[in-house]
């Protein structure tokens, strides 16, 4: 057992001998060392982080990849926060340690002058902050600045989103004064003009302000009605801007705060315990990076770095601007290695190659790289900008923040990536989570404390229309025992749903206006134009003469006038109508002559074409109209005959599904044939309808005033004194309907008028919230439901702008059809004709040829006959 173990010994010894010696015999891999500059604040907490971020990078990196020939070299600088610092670092770097790239760029003005000097010496800066950008700014001035963190102005539409599904039509943008703060202004301005949002007020504070000049600031927003706070600052002013909010009251019940992302972002990871307490409620943005096992692994590291580095620096995650420069870095190590293995670049003759060349090339490299970055997402850096992920919408409580919903930016993640399920934008509240607003309510804040109960800011004299007729619209009511005037009708009822779901309240008191012969609509609008009104309520249309003077809500009725007809009379010969008079002659000519060919071809050879006189004309007759509905029975034996049915039966196919057709429309369109002698009717409610009519030239108009009057004119006709159609807008005739269901409808053309609308004063607020409030009913289905109230109350025959009945189909539409079915006919008749011919001559021509044949053997052999005859006598 011994001398085993001693030989097991001598064995492993020999081959460990031999593998070194081997290990010894192989090549030095030759490393080439590629010197890059990292830039940062290195007194900063932020700075400490990334700086570790960037060399765990590369550690991992090369790891990973220890076969590559090339090595990234670091040589960091302190910008001490200030961009002098951060230029003067990166000149040393360019001028002595001649680096190939450079990483860092904190801030806006370090960025914006890194890009300069790297644009001059041709190299890659890799920047962990955005240039100073404008809406209408051309991209591409800097190819060399790559920007490794998400685009600050892609959270621009996504705060805008959320202040739109919250319905807050105002908002205070709070920002810091700094190129990083004010560049982005634009961008919110833009995007909230889109959403229909309007800034009030735009607060601007510097970062070195003192707590009085915060708090003086603070105090003047309190006066203000708005109590929503887009904010966008800096990591740097966060603390004091909110710790002072806390104590002027701005972040008690009824106010809403939302953060960008840029400040979300560091808020848990470098603020004090008062701090978080005084953020409760806040909503913000933060950049979405998914948990995966490395950023896991990556956290633990730094904790362990940074215990024993700097036991004070606690990291509990590691921010976004770090994850960003451990990808960036990853991504630039890769760069490296294709660029200098691709093209053939050493340390040996890049001294002879311009520095734009091999800037370009490293330049090239990082634009092409994609990977799994650190978070499990895909990296890639087209046309210097970080292809932007999504966004977390947070809501800070307790100690920590929580996570209530998502904000896709690319349209491509799945739904595993964001539980959106690709919709680029949030449709409602109901895509977020319960969110727990400032002072601890979970109700959506109103956006605004007005108090207008108790004051008289708004109050309003409204004018409404009072007129004899269509009280569904507008009703006044007069009780004489309590002397106090009522109004109801659909038109009051959307005004004062509208006014009850307005943010704040409105003070009103309605006003009659006598509607007749002495005024008009015109006039009771021109009463808001001179101020005796504030606003006017009822059946008012919206016209562009009336809007030069006066501003109008959106709509809340159906656009456009209609025509009010009578029904026509039933008519017993209506299934004539769909044919004209030659079509039917012809049709019935074409059934005969098809019948008379098949009788022809099918006669000789078929029993049941035979017979009498009287049956064949019968078997005629009933075969071809039998075709009508495909119910012949008849066996049919020749080819020709088949052939000619099939024809046939295609044509009647085409007949029958074309009569069918017109027949339905037909019936279902009663066709109005205006009586060039007739009246047409125009209700007076104003001059656009009389315009409207005056345009399609009809004869004259009655003054009507009421639905009974509407009735009679209809039910005497213009022979009779009445008249033929009554043309007024959709919701007069929608009532007229609701009371006579039956014997009437309603021709709808394309929308000529605006629908009724409110009416308010130049400039006035109310135009744009009204509007607003009478669009979500309408989304929600309360202005039908009003409708169906006022309107509906039986049912309503309506009918669509197309309501000629088609043309009655005559022979000319179908001659085509007609022409084959004859041609094949008449082909069928020639061929059944000829054949029979042809089959006699081949047998007369067959006769004649056996006949001279027989006449030419028989001369045959009386010439042999006679030849053996004179040789048998010359025999004798």
């Amino acid at each position: 057992m011994g001398f085993q173990g001693k030989k097991q010994t001598i064995l492993c010894l020999s081959f460990v001998t031999f593998f070194s010696l081997l290990g010894l015999c192989s090549p030095n891999i030759v490393v080439e060392e590629v010197h890059v500059g990292v830039i940062l604040d290195m007194g900063s907490r932020e700075g400490k982080i990334i700086l570790s971020c960037i060399s765990t990078a590369l550690s991992d990196f090369y790891h990973l990849h220890n076969n590559y020939s090339t090595r990234v070299i670091l040589h960091t600088r302190d910008s001490k926060g200030k961009a002098l610092h951060a230029l003067s670092a990166a000149l040393n770097l360019l001028d002595k340690i001649k680096v190939e790239a450079i990483i860092g760029a904190q801030t806006r003005m370090e960025a914006n002058l890194l890009a300069e000097l790297g644009e001059e010496a041709k190299v890659p800066v890799l920047s962990l902050s955005g240039l100073r950008t404008s809406p209408f700014g051309a991209p591409g001035e800097y190819p060399f600045f790559v920007e490794i963190t998400q685009d600050e102005t892609s959270q621009v539409t996504a705060i805008s989103g959320l202040i739109e599904i919250f319905k807050w039509r105002d908002v205070i943008l709070l920002y810091e004064n700094t190129d990083y703060g004010r560049d982005i202004i634009p961008f919110f301005i833009n995007s909230f003009e889109e959403a229909n949002v309007t800034i009030v007020y735009k607060s601007c504070i510097a970062a070195s302000s003192a707590d009085e000049q915060i708090i003086e600031e603070l105090r003047n927003l309190t006066k203000l009605k708005t109590t929503v706070f887009v904010v966008h600052v800096s990591h740097f002013l966060v603390p004091r801007l909110f710790l002072n909010a806390k104590k002027s009251g701005l972040l008690s019940e009824g106010y809403s705060w939302i953060m960008t992302s840029t400040s979300m972002n560091f808020l848990h990871s470098s603020m004090d315990p008062s701090v978080i307490e005084s953020t409760q409620g806040v909503l913000g943005l933060k950049s979405y990076t998914p948990a995966s096992t490395r950023l896991h692994n990556l956290t633990s590291r730094l904790r362990r770095i940074f215990y024993m580095q700097d036991p004070n620096i606690e990291v509990s995650a590691v921010t976004p601007d770090g994850i960003w420069a451990y990808d960036a870095t990853w991504a630039l190590a890769e760069a490296v290695e294709r660029t200098w293995t691709s093209t053939g670049l050493n340390l040996v003759n890049l001294n002879n190659i311009p520095s734009s060349k091999h800037g370009l090339l490293l330049l090239q490299q990082i634009f092409q790289t994609r990977f799994k970055g650190l978070s499990g997402e895909e990296i890639q850096y087209p046309n210097g900008k970080l292809v932007s992920s999504a966004f977390e919408i947070v809501n800070v409580i307790g100690k920590g923040e929580r996570r209530v919903g998502f904000w896709p930016c690319e349209e491509k993640h799945t739904r595993d990536s964001y539980p959106l399920n690709n919709r680029r934008n949030l449709l409602s509240t109901n895509d977020l989570e319960t969110i727990i607003w400032p002072g601890g309510s979970s109700t959506i804040p109103r956006g605004s404390k007005m108090q207008l109960s108790t004051s008289s800011e708004i109050k309003l004299r409204v004018g409404v229309p009072v007129k004899r007729g269509f009280n569904e619209l507008v009703h006044m009511n007069h009780d004489i025992q309590t002397n106090r005037t009522y109004f109801t009708g659909f038109c009051i009822d959307v005004f004062e749903a509208a006014i009850r779901a307005l943010p704040y309240e409105v003070n009103y008191d309605f006003v009659p206006f006598e509607i007749g012969i002495n005024a008009s609509h015109n006039d009771l609008v021109y009463q808001v134009f001179n101020q005796t009104f504030d606003a006017v309520v009822g059946d008012t249309t919206i016209t562009s003469e009336r809007s030069q003077n006066v501003c109008f809500t959106t709509p809340y009725t159906d656009l456009g006038v209609g025509m009010l007809v009578s029904n026509e009379k039933e008519d017993m010969w209506i299934f004539l109508r769909p044919l004209s008079a030659d079509l039917w002659i012809t049709s019935a000519g074409f059934f005969i002559l098809t019948g008379f060919v098949v009788w022809v071809i099918e006669r000789p050879v078929n029993p049941e074409f035979q017979g009498t006189p009287s049956q064949q004309i019968g078997s005629i007759l009933w075969f071809a109209f039998s075709t009508l509905v495909f119910a012949h029975r008849e066996k049919l034996l020749n080819n020709l005959a088949k052939f000619v049915v099939i024809i046939w039966v295609f044509a009647v196919l085409i007949l029958t599904s074309s009569y069918t057709a017109t027949l339905t429309s037909i019936m279902t369109v009663d066709q109005i044939q205006l009586n060039s002698r007739g009246n047409y009717i125009v209700y007076p409610s104003g001059s656009f309808t009389q315009r409207v009519v005056k345009n399609l030239n009809f004869k004259g108009h009655t003054p009507l005033n009421s639905v009974e009057e509407y009735a009679d004119a209809l039910s005497r006709g213009s022979k009779h004194g009445g008249v033929s159609a009554i043309v007024d807008e959709v919701p007069y005739i929608k009532i007229f309907l609701a009371h006579y269901p039956t014997g009437y409808s309603m021709i709808k053309p394309e929308s000529s008028t605006n629908g009724f609308g409110f009416v308010f004063r130049k400039g006035s607020k109310l135009v744009h919230d009204m509007s607003m409030q009478i669009q979500q009913m309408r989304e929600e289905g309360k202005l039908i439901e009003m409708e169906k109230i006022w309107f509906h109350k039986r049912t309503i025959l309506m009918f669509d702008n197309t309501t000629s009945v088609p043309n009655t189909l005559n022979f000319h539409t179908f001659r085509g059809l007609f022409l084959v079915t004859g041609v094949s006919s008449a082909f069928a008749l020639f061929i059944f004709i000829i054949f029979p011919l042809k089959e006699k001559w081949y047998a007369v021509k067959k006769f004649r040829f056996r006949y001279r044949v027989r006449e030419k053997l028989q001369r045959v052999r009386k010439f042999f006959s006679h030849k053996v005859s004179n040789e048998n006598e010359e025999n004798q």
